[in-house]
């Protein structure tokens, strides 16, 4: 018996050293430019605004901290809105709205451009008087959305996800 326990502790020793040491993972300071950048949200919820200005503040943030210190007017940014979040930049929903106008009116006192598709809008049954004084009201999302992009903005359409599962379960 003692054999074998001898054995079998040897075997598990060998295996210890056999096992290789994993590398761990490398920074890099990716040599960003000023964000040019025009953000579609097409939200299915309104309440979803929230977390769609996250994408915008994501963006922002990193660019002005070190190495880069970029201030806010140097980046490009304009952010498209035709889904049901068209709802929280009217003024009559303000009050219901409250955090997310605040949030939307300091990034566009950074120089944040928001615009509103017109023809949504009309469905939504508002006009161009209807909204926040930050909005501007264009003919048509996507052919805004396209607009830009030939100006050589990149797109980015965050994708806003019902969390059903919690962090710490999936770790």
């Amino acid at each position: 018996m003692r054999t074998f326990l001898q054995t079998l502790g040897w075997l598990f020793l060998g295996l210890s050293f056999a096992v290789p040491v994993q590398a761990a993972g490398t920074w890099v300071a990716t040599p960003y430019v000023p964000a040019r950048v025009v953000f579609e949200f097409y939200l299915d919820n309104p309440q979803k605004i929230g977390s769609a200005l996250y994408w915008v503040r994501s963006l922002m943030n990193p660019l002005q901290e070190a190495p880069y210190n970029y201030s806010p007017e140097e980046h490009k940014i304009v952010v498209v809105i035709h889904g049901t979040e068209i709802v929280t930049v009217a003024k009559r929903n303000e009050a219901k709205y409250q955090e997310a106008v605040g949030r939307m009116r300091y990034y566009a006192d950074l120089g944040v451009k928001f615009k509103v598709c017109g023809q949504a809008a009309a469905d939504f049954g508002y006009a161009v008087q209807d909204f926040q004084d930050f909005i501007e009201v264009v003919p048509n999302a996507i052919t805004e959305l396209a607009h830009w992009q030939q100006l050589g903005y990149a797109l980015i359409v965050p994708q806003i996800l019902d969390k059903t599962i919690d962090i710490e379960s999936i770790r």
